[in-house]
């Protein structure tokens, strides 16, 4: 009999709480998941409630252990996998001062401004800062989006709420603090907070002070697979847990749904497409490129690096569609029927109806082309003002080219990320693709056939991340040998080749028109969006 683990993988939209077995392989016996509000404010601020985050997971914990015979005090692990670079500002007794900044924040501009975004630059950081930043961190807090520019707009916009910050924690580290009451933080966030020296493990009292951090509110540092603590009474009542659970570090959603896609080997790549999106490749070292955005960030693995480009909007772009395009605000629907009352009784969701409805339209959508920045970009230019657009429209332009365009939109620009990842590592010639996104056949024929890459889809790929969590605890457990064994148990599932007569004859066209669309448009984007 195989023994039991809990992975909570903490998304930008909601949590999933999985129960997994673990023995000869990694099998998953319950799931649950649950939304959370993202609150976008005006000047670009984007927050969570971290009441939400834990309500979500205690309602999920009950789910998952109403659906099996498993008892709670059967679970040997908890981990995590959580969604990267938030900032949760704590007090003394791990209590949120604030509500937390999601990554997707940006309301610190003036403080990029003062802290490297002025005097001589490259890449648009000033050179005296971004040099040491690059040989320390192996990063350099060039992104508005940055969680130390958030750090110091509470310093400077929230002073009575900056005079309780005990400890600077991320999203899980917020969790495992509330669950076992430590401050930790795991390798991998704190490479995320650009203050964490990479060689000597520890955070750096240089990087701190040339950016205004005071290095005492960084917690304990330890691994995605070492213990963090034991779950705490009040923890293990409010949740329906045992108290004692042993709980791992885990690790940041990019890292782990590598994992949990398989790909852990070096030279692996894989892409994700949830709300978000990006493509991740492993390396044994560090590498940057600051012009494009793309830094390799730390792994879950001990010594390697995940060579990390990222897509603010991908899946929310579809989502944007099904709202108000597919099933829009004056109830006009797609073929002028409304499918949205009976569709699961022919399809999966109404995001693959919308895949399915599309299949015939030609490729290259008679040239219509979408730009899937619809909250700002980051790789490979940063301009939180960039937006989406469809551009080309005709007269014989209809909402079916349009929902195909916006999925062609967000392939394009995840092979604008894999062509700029390639001039530091080279990408893998067959590609992981997960997340719910590769739920769909046609969006990974699409992608294989976009980006001349041969595509290959794992076991419920909306799921690795919390397989990637499962990892971690087993590996902590013992379970589980090391991170080199874990493709063993995830087998591809089904496999895309390129149609590469079609990429030449269409999608590359449309795809030099993507690259251009930006430059051609960031004074128009500035002036409507600063």
């Amino acid at each position: 009999m195989g023994k039991y683990v809990i992975a909570y993988d903490i998304g930008t939209t909601g949590v999933k709480t999985c129960l997994f077995e673990i023995e000869k392989d990694i099998k998953m016996l319950a799931a649950a998941s649950e939304g959370y509000k993202l609150y976008v404010l005006d000047g670009g601020g984007a927050e969570q409630d971290p009441d939400e985050w834990w309500g979500a997971m205690r309602s999920t914990t009950a789910t998952i252990f109403s659906k099996v015979d498993v008892k709670p005090e059967e679970v040997e692990g908890i981990s995590f996998c959580s969604q990267a670079q938030g900032l949760v500002l704590v007090d003394k007794d791990g209590n949120a001062i604030r509500r937390a900044f999601s990554y997707m924040d940006q309301r610190a501009r003036e403080e990029i401004k003062e802290g490297i975004a002025y005097g001589f630059q490259i890449a648009g950081g000033n050179v005296m800062k971004l040099l040491p930043s690059l040989m320390i961190t192996g990063a350099a807090p060039l992104s508005v989006k940055d969680p130390v520019w958030k750090y110091n707009w509470v310093k400077k916009h929230e002073p009575d709420n900056f005079k309780k910050v005990h400890k600077w924690l991320d999203v899980k580290e917020y969790l495992i603090c509330r669950m076992t009451g430590e401050f930790v933080m795991t390798y991998d966030s704190a490479f995320g907070t650009e203050m964490y020296d990479y060689k000597k493990k520890c955070f750096s009292k240089k990087m701190c002070k040339m950016f205004g951090v005071d290095i005492n509110h960084f917690p304990r540092l330890i691994a995605s697979t070492e213990c963090a603590g034991t779950v705490t009474k009040k923890a293990a009542e409010e949740l329906g847990l045992a108290e004692g659970i042993k709980v791992y570090g885990g690790g940041m959603d990019a890292n782990l749904i590598g994992v949990g896609a398989g790909s852990t080997g070096l030279g692996d790549t894989h892409i994700y497409s949830g709300t978000s999106g990006w493509i991740g490749t492993i390396t044994d070292k560090s590498v940057v490129d600051a012009t494009a955005m793309i830094a390799a960030t730390v792994a879950a693995e001990e010594g390697r690096f995940n060579y990390f480009a990222e897509l603010e909007t991908s899946g929310k772009c579809f989502e944007w569609v099904k709202d108000h395009l597919a099933l829009d605000e004056i109830g006009i629907y797609i073929r002028k029927t409304d499918v949205s009352e009976d569709i699961e009784k022919k399809y999966l969701s109404l995001f693959q109806y919308m895949t399915t409805i599309v299949d015939d339209i030609p490729a290259g959508c008679g040239g219509v082309i979408f730009t899937p920045w619809l909250h700002g970009n980051r790789c490979p230019f940063e301009d939180p003002n960039a937006r989406g657009m469809f551009f080309n429209i005709s007269l014989e332009t209809g909402k079916s080219e349009l929902i195909r365009a916006v999925l062609e939109g967000i392939c394009y620009h995840k092979r604008w990320m894999l062509e700029s990842s390639a001039k530091k590592v080279t990408p893998s010639d067959t590609i992981r693709f997960v997340g719910g996104g590769a739920l769909s056949e046609f969006t990974c024929q699409l992608l294989a056939d976009i980006t001349g890459h041969r595509i290959e889809t794992v076991n419920s790929p909306q799921n690795v991340g919390a397989v990637g969590a499962a990892v971690c605890a087993g590996v902590g457990v013992g379970l589980i040998p090391s991170f080199e064994k874990v493709k063993e148990f995830i087998p591809a599932s089904k496999s895309f080749e390129p149609n590469l007569e079609l990429k030449k004859a269409v999608y590359d066209k449309n795809f030099e028109v993507f690259k251009k669309l930006y430059k051609a448009n960031k004074e128009n984007f500035a002036l409507l969006n600063k």
